[in-house]
């Protein structure tokens, strides 16, 4: 069987490579750029995880190509080391030690010496996970809890805040989930994250869309409050359905002040059911801690007057195709995504099933919230309005 001829990229072709995954596009539109496989583009983009090297350059205080070419021609006429150095404006050791490394006086090359000092700088340093095994093991049993690698960076400075062997960047962690030839974190650690590709993607991947249709009556986000805006005042909340196969769901409830998260098993999306069920989880809270209610144009909110009605609070919706205006729960339904990854059975959790992953998600700590949970903040709003 004939050996298929391996694929070879330039280092002109890698980078725009890298520019197109930037921009968002697919490996698939990426390969049809030089007429080959996606697999191909995929070898190269997954050997440092999908996240770009870093572009290598040389010190300035190292000796340059054209030095080097003065210290050959020297030591062919025969000049003396110091000679060479007072001419070069070096010291005489680093011109010896450059002389000594490169094959001595008689076989010394520029050109090779050159090249035989990029070789020799190729010297990665060494992942601070690697070398502090007791933080690694910190790291790990915190994804495992399914912590997010920003909010183990916080919560290790937070915590240990004058011991720097504690403190990582959230990106150190990335990184040695995505490169696993740093020998850091093992794979199966990806599993916990809360998108658990091997590999980065850039933030324009994907845009969401939206398709709901119309709903009457509704009042548009922009006449909302500028105090729940700005999150000053407590008690204002998004809401939207996460769907799982067979088109079952779970609405999703999020604080915009606290970033407290409430789940509500709802048996079938249509308006009546959706509302029912959410005017039963409202009457749990006190009229302090639930004041509004913003939504996306989803028909399951069509009867939002009659959840008004019931519960005295402000039901608000995002302007077509913009999901986005309701950024908090947007973000909370990516966080849940960890626990309901897409395409998975939902519909036989119960709701103290779903009480108690809220809980995970409510007691995990928050880099908007300076590194405090969610359940902290809530229960201070709670205790005050007792």
């Amino acid at each position: 069987m004939k050996q298929r001829r391996r694929i070879y990229y330039t280092d002109r072709q890698k980078a725009l490579m890298w520019d197109r995954w930037k921009k968002g596009e697919s490996l698939q539109q990426i390969a049809q750029l030089f007429d080959r496989n996606h697999s191909s583009v995929s070898r190269i983009l997954a050997e440092t995880g999908g996240i770009r090297p870093a572009q290598r350059c040389r010190s300035k205080l190292a000796l340059s190509l054209a030095e080097r070419e003065e210290i050959s021609r020297a030591l062919a006429t025969g000049r003396s080391i110091r000679s060479i150095a007072c001419q070069l404006g070096r010291a005489p050791s680093t011109v010896s030690r450059e002389i000594q490394r490169n094959g001595g006086q008689g076989c010394y090359r520029a050109a090779q010496a050159d090249q035989a000092a990029w070789d020799r700088a190729r010297r990665p340093k060494t992942c601070k996970l690697v070398a502090k095994r007791k933080l690694a093991n910190i790291v790990a049993g915190k994804l495992q809890c399914q912590w997010a690698p920003q909010q183990i960076a916080g919560w290790l400075k937070h915590t240990y805040p004058c011991d720097e062997d504690y403190h990582v960047s959230h990106e150190t962690i990335y990184r040695s989930l995505f490169i696993q030839a740093r020998g850091a974190l093992k794979k199966d650690l990806l599993q916990h994250l809360r998108r658990t590709r091997a590999m980065r993607r850039s933030r324009h991947h994907t845009q969401k869309t939206d398709n709901h249709g119309k709903i009457t009556n509704a009042v548009s986000i922009s006449e909302r409050p500028a105090c729940v805006e700005d999150r000053a005042v407590p008690g204002h909340w998004e809401g939207d359905l996460l769907f799982g196969s067979l088109n079952n769901q779970i609405a999703t409830l999020v604080e915009r002040q606290t970033r407290y998260v409430m789940l509500v098993k709802v048996a079938s999306k249509d308006t009546q059911t959706v509302v029912n069920a959410l005017i039963k989880n409202a009457r749990k809270l006190p009229q302090e801690l639930y004041k509004s209610l913003t939504w996306d144009r989803g028909h399951e909110m069509a009867d939002h007057k009659r959840f008004t009605l019931a519960t005295d609070i402000s039901v608000y919706f995002c302007e077509p195709h913009s999901p986005w205006q309701r950024g908090t729960n947007e973000n909370t339904n990516g966080l849940l995504r960890q626990y309901f990854p897409k395409g998975v059975d939902i519909s036989h959790y119960s709701q103290a099933q779903l009480n108690a992953i809220a809980r995970k998600l409510n007691e995990r700590p928050r880099k908007t919230l300076d590194y405090e949970t969610p359940a902290e903040r809530f229960s201070q709003l709670v205790a005050a309005t007792g």
